[in-house]
């Protein structure tokens, strides 16, 4: 596995084990256990987990990680820890890194940021500028359901463009909470944006992210 996704994979693997079963999360309706048993579904049961792209297949997908989530807890941190079977194309470096890098780390906001008490995450300036890189190649489709412009700036000054269009709103902020922000989480995400004020607030309230 490559460097950032198996750490990743880790440091969220202690975080829902140190939370416990039943903690909230940013996942809307998903405790804890949900997420867990979604994780392992992505990369154990290939054959359900087209219904997460896919939504003919989601009643399928539901059940399954219903089943994976009646199991004991224990067991679903330690298939997350020890990653997809020896088979899964997930074990491939180069798809571990580009499937798992930022979905770890997002669900892994997911938790930290919906306990009571949370802190920011310290991110190292490697690891930002690996979350940077995928917001340059993948912005647009973070950002197809703005209904703005959408402009995306680091502390630093570099840009991206998520949406074209007018106006336009900027949203400032390290990579990794600009990557919270376009995923949407945005109430979540600690940005700041600049724009028009109407604009703004139909930012904050458009369904950015990847899902279909």
């Amino acid at each position: 596995m490559s460097t950032h996704a198996r750490r990743e994979r880790l440091l969220l693997a202690d975080l829902l084990e140190s939370v416990g079963p039943e903690a909230p999360t940013l996942c809307d309706g998903w405790r804890t256990r949900d997420l867990a048993a979604h994780l392992v579904v992505r990369e154990r049961r290939a054959d359900a987990a087209g219904g997460i792209l896919v939504r003919a297949l989601q009643s399928r997908l539901e059940r399954v990680q219903g089943e994976f989530a009646a199991k004991p807890y224990e067991e679903l941190i330690q298939l997350i820890r020890t990653g997809p079977p020896r088979m899964s194309p997930f074990t491939l470096k180069q798809v571990d890194e580009a499937a798992n890098t930022v979905e770890f780390f997002l669900h892994g906001e997911d938790v930290r940021r919906a306990q009571p008490d949370w802190a920011p995450r310290e991110i190292d300036p490697v690891f930002a500028d690996a979350l940077w890189r995928r917001l340059e190649t993948s912005a647009r489709l973070y950002g197809r359901r703005s209904p703005v412009g959408l402009v995306l700036r680091r502390p630093n000054g570099q840009v991206v463009v998520a949406r074209k269009g007018t106006p336009v709103v900027t949203v400032t902020g390290e990579p990794s909470e600009l990557l919270v922000f376009v995923s949407g989480r945005q109430g979540a995400a600690r940005v700041e944006l600049e724009g028009d004020a109407e604009a703004v607030e139909r930012v904050r309230r458009a369904r950015l992210g990847m899902e279909l």
